[in-house]
């Protein structure tokens, strides 16, 4: 099925902002989507009528355990999970990750190893670090091949029987790159790791399927498609109810309530139900989850003929260079260029002052603009593509880069 685009952007009324008499174009989505109208209604309506904490004895909290409930319901079918039982929310996936590093650095000692990849975004790297560090076990690094498209490394040779975790990307929120995720999780099951996949910058462009992933834990952010700042924690049936976080007396022993320390906010989770709908409504079919990948798939293949006229466009353009795959396939449409003779700080504010929105620096992904030798420099632009984006906006930014190439 086709996407809408027309029907998509009315229903965002960030979509209406102007600069300088100009339509804003958001391409900054890998920092953050915007909402559209039946998340922002779902959030306020229940701050306006009213909602108490959990365990009261009556209707408006009742409420709240039914909002959270919904949520982990709406996350379940997001990610294909068996169960709402094994979706946990918290402030950030940052925070999440911490919380699974500390509780995992408790079972870990000398000799043991961590495998991370430098395509990854920070925190999906520091939080193991640390981990690392505290328990004394052993980083090593799956890297990437910065004249291939920074294609990742292969797994497979940086596993070893010592290896007690594989934390990995996704997708790349720096150059876009989708590694072959499904292989590496399988690889480090058979030396009998654990997986930590990030799916922050993923959510928005694909579909996840933690059930072919089989993975132990995958972490997402709500506000990367198209929902409030929750962070959204799926584990997987061996760590369930294996792992548990530190927590305070009163609250769960058990996951998923274990994970998720003191008072939810239940009108972001309200948020969070709204936002996985709406991905639902741009789909077909008899369930929420075949919806999903209906919409997905449907949001997804416009994003990608989005991709390949930016993609085509700049490959015209002296002066303008790209970072990461040179197609439209096996990448998300977020795209890290360079434009000669200017810095990325001075090309994001020129653009920003045309109504185009994009980022500089390095996005928290270090170890990519270390890889790429660009950390010290100011890192690089990033432009990205949601579903809300046209062609129209595409051929304003290309014309915008042509000119401060020239």
């Amino acid at each position: 099925m086709s996407l809408d685009v027309a029907g998509v952007r009315s229903l965002f009324p960030a979509l209406r902002r102007t600069v300088d008499g100009r339509a804003a174009a958001w391409f900054d989505g890998p920092g953050g989507s915007q909402c559209p109208q039946p998340v922002i209604d779902a959030i306020g309506s229940v701050l306006s009528t009213g909602v108490s904490n959990l365990g009261g004895h009556f209707v408006a909290s009742e409420s709240a355990a039914e909002i959270i409930e919904g949520a982990r319901s709406a996350m379940a079918d997001l990610f294909n999970a068996p169960s709402g039982e094994q979706i946990a929310f918290g402030p950030s996936m940052t925070a999440l990750t911490l919380a699974a590093a500390r509780v995992l650095a408790r079972q870990w000692s000398p000799g043991d190893e961590l495998v991370l990849t430098r395509l990854d975004h920070d925190a999906n790297v520091s939080p193991w670090l640390l981990a690392a560090e505290e328990s004394g076990a052993t980083v090593r690094w799956v890297d990437f091949d910065p004249d291939d498209g920074c294609a990742l490394g292969r797994v497979e040779a940086v596993l070893t029987d010592r290896t007690k975790l594989l934390a990995l990307t996704h997708a790349s929120n720096a150059v876009g790159t989708i590694p072959e995720v499904i292989e590496a999780c399988a690889a480090a099951r058979r030396v009998g790791a654990l997986t930590f996949v990030d799916a922050v910058h993923f959510a928005p462009h694909g579909v996840i399927d933690v059930q072919r992933l089989d993975c132990d834990f995958l972490v997402a952010s709500a506000y990367k498609f198209h929902g409030p700042h929750v962070g959204v924690l799926h584990l997987g049936e061996r760590v369930v109810d294996a792992v548990e976080p530190v927590h305070i007396r009163p609250a769960s022993s058990t996951a998923p309530g274990s994970w998720e320390a003191g008072t939810p906010p239940f009108e972001l989770l309200a948020g969070v139900t709204a936002a996985v709908e709406y991905l639902a409504s741009l789909g077909e079919g008899p369930d929420r989850r075949s919806r999903l990948v209906s919409g997905i798939g449907a949001a997804s293949a416009h994003t990608d003929r989005l991709a390949g006229r930016f993609l085509a466009g700049i490959e015209a353009i002296d002066g303008v260079t790209l970072f990461g795959p040179g197609t439209e396939r096996l990448r998300t449409p977020t795209f890290a260029i360079e434009v000669d003779g200017t810095t990325p700080g001075e090309t994001a504010r020129r653009l920003g002052a045309q109504g185009l929105f994009v980022w500089d620096g390095h996005y928290y992904a270090l170890e990519v603009m270390r890889r790429l030798d660009r950390l010290s420099t100011g890192g690089l632009v990033r432009v990205g593509f949601l579903h809300y984006n046209t062609v129209d906006e595409v051929d304003r930014l290309l014309t915008a880069l042509s000119e401060l190439a020239r």
